[in-house]
Formats: C-alpha cells, structure tokens, sequence
C-alpha cells in the first residue's frame, strides 16, 4: 500500500484516532488524515484547529501528512490520488454504519478500495462524544487515558468556553 487516506472528523482527535493513525502509517508508505466536517455533528474545534491537534500528536510519524477537506470523503481520497481509505471501527459500535458506507463509496467510486482497522482494545469504547462529557468531570491524569496530553488544555479550554 503506498498511499493512504484515513479521514474523520477528529473532534477531537482521541487515543483511538492516534493508534490507528500509527498503525495504518506502519502499512502504507504515506498516510494522509483527512480532516472533514461531519454535517451531523456540532463541531467543538474548527477545522484549522483540529489540524493543529493533529499535526502536533502525529509529528512523531515522518510518513503522516494532516489536510482539512469538505465534501465527501471519497472524493477527497481520490483528489490526493490515493486508491486506498483507512477506517477505523469499534466493536459493536461502528460496524454496520461503516459497512454501509464503504458500500455507498464503492458505489461512488469502484476503483477505491476500504481497509478497516479495529480499534485495539484498550481504545475500543472510546469516542470523540465520550471525551466531551468526561473532560469536565475527569483529571488531567484520567483524561490521558482516552486522549493525547498535549491536547488536553486546549480541550479543557474549548469546553469552557462553551458553557
């Protein structure tokens, strides 16, 4: 696999997003995260925000490139000319909603082929709405169990903000 595309939301980017991140950068000789919108979710962080999330707890991975799209994800893969679409999946969770998604893609586009990467355990029950109700409740310590350190103050400050 040369060229790789992983893409989501990453709102915020979590523990699960990061171990799939690094693994699919371990089968592909270039990885891509591709950063969209989700139109049925209220974003927290702005896309420019979330790249920066991004871009900081990937910066260890020399192969990873973080870019923001709008539109459809398929349509972004191709763009980059990538023939290849990582998606992460949690057990239970995630698995017939991505299924019918990479039936609709593979509508959409033939030549693009979905490689489905399940969460390693430890990350299995983790999800960007979960962080959002932990992170005022949780300590700094307990929060590093679900998402990067270097992200926690600007998810802390995000979340204030709102209230």
């Amino acid at each position: 696999m040369k060229l790789a595309v992983y893409t989501g939301s990453f709102d915020p980017i979590t523990l699960g997003h990061l171990n799939v991140i690094e693994r699919s950068s371990r089968i592909s000789d270039k990885l891509i995260v591709g950063i969209g919108v989700n139109v049925e979710k209220q974003g927290l962080f702005n896309p420019d925000e979330r790249i920066d999330l991004a871009e900081r707890v990937t910066s260890h991975l020399d192969n990873v490139e973080v870019r923001a799209f709008e539109g459809l994800a398929v349509d972004f893969v191709e763009s980059v000319g990538a023939k290849v679409m990582i998606r992460g999946v949690r057990p239970m969770t995630d698995t017939a909603g991505e299924f019918t998604m990479m039936m609709a893609n593979r509508k959409l586009n033939p030549n693009l082929e979905t490689v489905f990467l399940m969460a390693d355990g430890q990350f299995a029950h983790v999800s960007s709405s979960l962080i959002k109700q932990l992170t005022p409740l949780a300590t700094d310590q307990q929060l590093a169990e679900f998402v990067p350190v270097p992200i926690i103050a600007e998810l802390r400050s995000k979340l204030a903000s709102r209230e």
